[in-house]
């Protein structure tokens, strides 16, 4: 007498969750360009934040997000450098996106920790294709992905009023210096270094950031959070 047997099914993987984006350019109608190719062209992505100047991105309570594709020049006074390491030290990857090319703006962008830099002759599929290649996802002629990724909700983007100057605690020039040096992506042993203190020092310093501004009801609990508050008082530059 024989028997069969039959294979168990191949357990179903999830679909992975659409990339959560945001762009950043201070051409209104560039930025509302892009966002209406990738939302009708893009469903891998899920364009969470439309921001014309640096403050709306990081005042956004949906960043950081998984990935910024940001326009090199902004008229805003923050260098390309600092506006990548802070989304990367809040854990956003970052794609630069210029209408100019020279290798000195390319090697900023890159030594900073940006994973791309495109020109915007480029063909938006090849955008795409790069941000997807960035989050680890293939090209975008592909169709789904291995990669499980967690759910993940966020709030439409708005803009913040201004900060009161009431709101905004008085930092000593070590406090300062620890929240900026924090903000734009060193742990606290490398703010030591930099500032050339003891280890417990920064870590001090640190924490009476955090202090100070609990106190005027701005929350620091997070990196995220020290990044916010150092972009809306100045600190980023």
């Amino acid at each position: 007498m024989s028997t069969s047997t039959t294979a168990p099914a191949s357990p179903t993987v999830p679909p992975a969750a659409p990339i959560r984006l945001a762009l950043l350019d201070d051409h209104e109608l560039l930025l509302d360009s892009l966002a209406s190719w990738i939302e009708k062209h893009a469903p891998e992505f899920d364009l969470v934040v439309r921001a014309s100047t640096w403050l709306e991105l990081v005042h956004s309570d949906a960043f950081p997000t998984d990935l910024v594709i940001m326009d090199l020049q902004l008229r805003e006074s923050v260098s390309i450098g600092a506006r990548v390491r802070t989304c990367r030290a809040a854990g956003a990857k970052v794609i630069v996106l210029s209408a100019v090319d020279t290798q000195e703006d390319r090697d900023a962008a890159r030594a900073a920790g940006a994973v791309a830099y495109l020109t915007k002759t480029q063909p938006m599929v090849e955008v795409l294709d790069a941000a997807l290649a960035a989050m680890g996802r293939g090209s975008a002629s592909e169709t789904g992905s291995t990669e499980a990724a967690g759910e993940q909700t966020a709030e439409a983007w708005r803009p913040r009023p201004s900060i009161p100057e009431s709101a905004k605690p008085h930092l000593s020039d070590g406090e300062r210096q620890a929240l900026t040096l924090y903000a734009d992506g060193r742990t606290t042993s490398e703010v030591a270094r930099e500032m050339n203190v003891q280890y417990e020092t920064a870590k001090t310093y640190l924490r009476r950031v955090r202090e100070k501004y609990g106190k005027v009801g701005r929350p620091t609990s997070s990196r995220s959070d020290l990044i916010r508050r150092a972009a809306e008082d100045g600190y980023l530059t």
